[in-house]
């Protein structure tokens, strides 16, 4: 992967507010693919009672890590946006764990990218979500 690709990739996580708001990190980076990690932190928390992550910041999480795997593609010139995104909530996340999304740009056209992602917690290695999406391949002017 170029060195430009990768400077891409961690560009386009570090400009968004809501991305930096939720402390996302990017773990790793390759062809078409990426793995993004979130900390558990209280403030991002839904239901006070049980601890658990709100779904909104999972689906931040699994858009943002989609998105950089496109970037990450090869033959994906720059940058992206969502198109449409269906995340599937399996099961709540472990109260305490951070959450990591692996995604993978597994097709891609002249205009639309083709990916699907998981998130995990750190205590059962189960998914917590799948996301499968279009996101937008941007054409060279």
């Amino acid at each position: 992967m170029s060195a430009d690709k990768i400077k891409n990739a961690r560009d386009f996580i570090e400009c968004v507010p809501q991305v930096l708001a939720l402390k996302m990190e990017l773990v790793e980076i390759a062809d078409g693919a990426a793995v993004i990690r979130m900390p558990y932190d209280p403030q991002i928390v839904g239901d006070p009672e049980t601890g658990v992550i709100h779904g909104g910041a999972v689906s931040t999480l699994m858009d943002t890590c989609c998105g950089t795997a496109v970037i990450a593609h090869p033959d994906n010139p720059g940058g992206t946006a969502t198109i449409s995104l269906r995340i599937d909530y399996l099961r709540a996340a472990a109260p305490g764990q951070a959450v990591t999304a692996r995604a993978e740009c597994y097709h891609l056209t002249r205009s639309v990218a083709f990916v699907r992602g998981t998130a995990h917690d750190e205590e059962t290695g189960c998914p917590v979500a799948t996301a499968t999406g279009t996101f937008t391949v941007e054409t060279k002017a």
